[in-house]
């Protein structure tokens, strides 16, 4: 059975957008081959870890439908396992323990640098273990020159192509730290053999990696699984996606109003094209259609304009009841006068202009309340004339209003485009909005004679 999982640090704000792209491929190349997808919050490094990560990560998951199949597994509850297994490779000669102290090593580290070589440890302690003080010692794995006589580790990647690396250029990894903390070449391999994983499928940038891992696989005689590096997510300008220069968590497109099927969706479209050449397609597509073959190389850019259109196209493709229930909960914790038979009645006349949730309350905040401010100054005589025009209606009605306002501009004198942009702003504050009558059918004729009056 094919096996995959997702394994985030608790060392950021939130889950990141680009392990949300590798979650998504793993979910769904699991659900492709009737397999199982698994979360491993990977919380070995304690001074970097973040208060309230962790659940943030998990409700983020949570949040874009990418679920396991099992309990949560977290390595800092799984210590002496990997005890157990890092004295496994010492006792097996694939490991040995280090007592140099943080200034020798950054003498060595400095030394190489100036020799112009990789730095890497001179294993002055695996040549004096009787003399190690296990106490405080780390435990490094001990890379060979060679194994079954090569003198490189090479697989054949499930996205790209045979790779080679040459043993000369690995370090003797620390795999056991002297606080009992595993470092995440150990405990990825152990973790992964323990659950089963048949695909390890992650980011790139771990590729450099994956021999130390193949390496632990041999020394623990462990079928190894299958390796699959995706591409690294890049801003417009190609440059590594960071948080400089676009929104990386999670959680901000959750608070911006994105939906979580629409990122999906996009994330989809990154590095891997629909057979049918669709640009929307549903998760059940790319579950269907997804091979990792087919997954570029090159690490695709990731253009927020190019989601926020595919996420207005999900807006405007929802009725009025589905969009209304996505608005209220949206707006449930921001702003409590939000109501949904009002934004039902707001919805035809916003929904083909919003590409975020969060856009709804911008465009019909004034629905709910009086304008706090006006983008510009009105003419209060005109809006005057204005009240008195529009309270001889005995119908309010958006064809009647805009008759009606036509003349009063008329008999002012003055355009109509200036006329209607002076009403607009002290009904709704703003110079864009909605469709001003229509708005204003809306509103009543109370509520909108009042605006007129008091601007």
């Amino acid at each position: 059975m094919v096996r995959t999982r997702i394994a985030p640090s608790p060392t950021g704000e939130d889950l990141h957008i680009g392990n949300v792209y590798t979650a998504l491929i793993n979910f769904a190349f699991a659900k492709k081959n009737d397999g199982e997808f698994f979360i491993r919050i990977e919380d070995t490094d304690q001074k970097r870890k973040i208060q309230g990560s962790e659940e943030r990560i998990l409700d983020s998951l949570k949040w874009f439908g990418l679920n396991p199949d099992g309990k949560v597994i977290r390595q800092s509850e799984r210590l002496s396992i990997y005890k157990k297994y890092a004295e496994q490779l010492v006792s097996d000669g694939h490991a040995y323990f280090c007592d140099c102290s943080p200034e020798r090593l950054s003498d060595i580290r400095k030394q190489m640098l100036n020799k112009g070589v990789p730095p890497k440890y001179d294993r002055y302690c695996f040549k004096r273990q009787d003399t190690v003080d296990k106490s405080k010692a780390v435990i490094r794995m001990l890379i060979p020159d060679e194994i079954d006589g090569e003198h490189a580790i090479s697989w054949k990647d499930e996205i790209g192509n045979f790779i080679i690396i040459e043993n000369s250029i690995l370090d003797d990894q620390v795999i056991l730290k002297s606080d009992g903390y595993p470092t995440y070449h150990l405990a990825v391999v152990v973790d992964d053999h323990l659950m089963g994983i048949t695909h390890v499928i992650r980011a790139v940038d771990w590729i450099s990696s994956t021999p130390k891992h193949i390496l632990l696989y041999r020394y623990f005689g462990w079928e190894m699984p299958a390796f699959a590096h995706t591409p690294l997510l890049r801003n417009p300008d190609k440059s590594k996606l960071s948080k400089r220069k676009n929104p990386v968590w999670a959680s901000w497109y959750r608070e911006n109003g994105f939906l979580p099927k629409a990122i999906l969706n996009y994330l989809a479209t990154l590095g891997w094209s629909h057979p049918e050449g669709k640009d929307k397609f549903e998760l059940s597509d790319f579950i269907k259609y997804l091979e990792l073959k087919d997954i570029q190389k090159t690490g695709p850019v990731f253009d927020l304009a190019k989601l926020s259109w595919i996420n207005g196209e999900y807006i405007r493709e929802m009725d009025t009841s589905e969009l209304a229930s996505n608005i209220v909960n949206y707006e449930s914790k921001r702003h409590s006068e939000v109501t949904s038979v009002l934004v039902e009645q707001t919805i035809p006349l916003v929904q083909t202009r919003m590409k975020t949730l969060g856009e709804y309350w911008p465009m019909c905040a004034f629905f709910y309340r009086y304008p706090e401010t006006y983008e510009q100054d009105v003419n209060k005589e005109w809006m005057a004339t204005a009240a008195d025009g529009f309270e001889t209606l005995k119908k309010w009605d958006h064809t009647l209003l805009y008759e009606t306002g036509t003349r009063i501009a008329e008999g002012l004198g003055v355009s109509k485009s200036k006329f209607f942009m002076d009403v607009r702003i002290a009904i709704s504050g703003k110079k864009i909005g909605p469709p001003l009558f229509e708005s204003m059918e809306l509103l009543g004729k109370e509520e909108c004679l009042a605006r007129l009056r008091r601007a």
